[in-house]
């Protein structure tokens, strides 16, 4: 994958002690969606990943709020769709909606109810990974739709809270990981 290239993510990365509450370690991305140069090789490494895994994909889904900034241009890069996953109250027309525990409270999840077909295969993305609610969360919606979950794909991945392992069986990948 070039050390080269994570290492240009990882300096792109800014930490931010106790945000958004006390204890929190948080990992900034801004700067790297900032840095052409660097939001290009953020999006060259997960196509590469996505091309070498998969042959074939029908969507990526992307979680509110970042994985609506990485998923569009992966997606346009695999000449496929792209579709949202967004918080409560947020998407017209039929959803179907879950709620799950956040690290600091409850959150609820929709999809649009025709936004994947049943067997459709689907990559969700998000620009991070803490305690694997959200993507939990967003995996059981795309179940619900009967479509198919490849992979969940984070730039992030906080492995100290091991929400990989709520995950299961469903493969994950992580470019960034820190303890």
């Amino acid at each position: 994958m070039g050390e080269e290239r994570l290492r240009l993510l990882r300096d792109c990365v800014r930490p931010f002690p106790d945000f958004p509450v006390p204890g929190v370690l948080f990992r900034d991305i801004s700067p790297l969606l900032k840095d052409p140069a660097a939001f290009k090789t953020l999006i060259d490494l997960l196509e590469d990943h996505l091309r070498a895994s998969f042959p074939k994909i029908d969507f990526i889904a992307g979680l509110d709020s970042r994985g609506f900034l990485i998923g569009p241009p992966l997606a346009q890069r695999l000449g496929i769709g792209f579709v949202l996953i967004r918080k409560k109250g947020k998407l017209p027309g039929p959803t179907e909606s879950i709620s799950y525990a956040l690290e600091y409270g409850k959150a609820e999840l929709e999809i649009q109810s025709d936004a994947v077909e049943p067997g459709q295969k689907v990559v969700i993305v998000d620009d991070l990974l803490a305690t694997g609610g959200t993507m939990c969360a967003a995996c059981e919606l795309v179940k619900r739709l009967k479509a198919e979950v490849l992979e969940c794909l984070v730039v992030i991945e906080l492995k100290s809270l091991k929400g990989s392992e709520k995950l299961k069986s469903i493969p994950f990948y992580s470019l960034l990981q820190y303890d």
